[in-house]
């Protein structure tokens, strides 16, 4: 059974910084691009990040670019995001997601498995 467990959200003020990160279990971790995406309420899932098999190609939504980094470590099974300088902008739901493409993909159709994501507020 394959699962996918974020944690690290909260409540955070403006300017401030979170670490997410995303276990999984039932998956050959390091064969699987892992991306981050995030919904706010009455909006669509949007790409947030993304990094490849080997953790050599990350890619960021232009949003949170300079501000957000993708990282892995496949010993552990793990993703992480860390965001910085939050804006109130960036309260959502945070999800981690596989996808075996190692582009690594910013399309959502392109993830097979997903967590249950983890909320992220930023008050203003």
């Amino acid at each position: 059974q394959v699962q996918l467990v974020e944690s690290g959200g909260g409540l955070v003020q403006a300017g401030g910084s979170l670490r997410l990160s995303c276990t999984s279990s039932g998956i050959t971790f390091r064969r699987y691009a892992m991306g981050w995406f995030r919904q706010a309420p009455g909006k669509e899932r949007e790409f947030v990040a993304a990094i490849s098999w080997s953790g050599g190609v990350l890619q960021y939504a232009e949003s949170v670019k300079g501000r957000f980094t993708v990282s892995r470590d496949n010993a552990k099974n793990t993703v992480f995001l860390q965001m910085n300088s939050l804006k109130p902008e960036d309260t959502a739901v945070y999800y981690c997601a596989a996808s075996t493409v190692d582009s690594p993909p910013s399309n959502k159709l392109l993830y097979g498995y997903w967590g249950q994501g983890t909320q992220v507020t930023v008050s203003s």
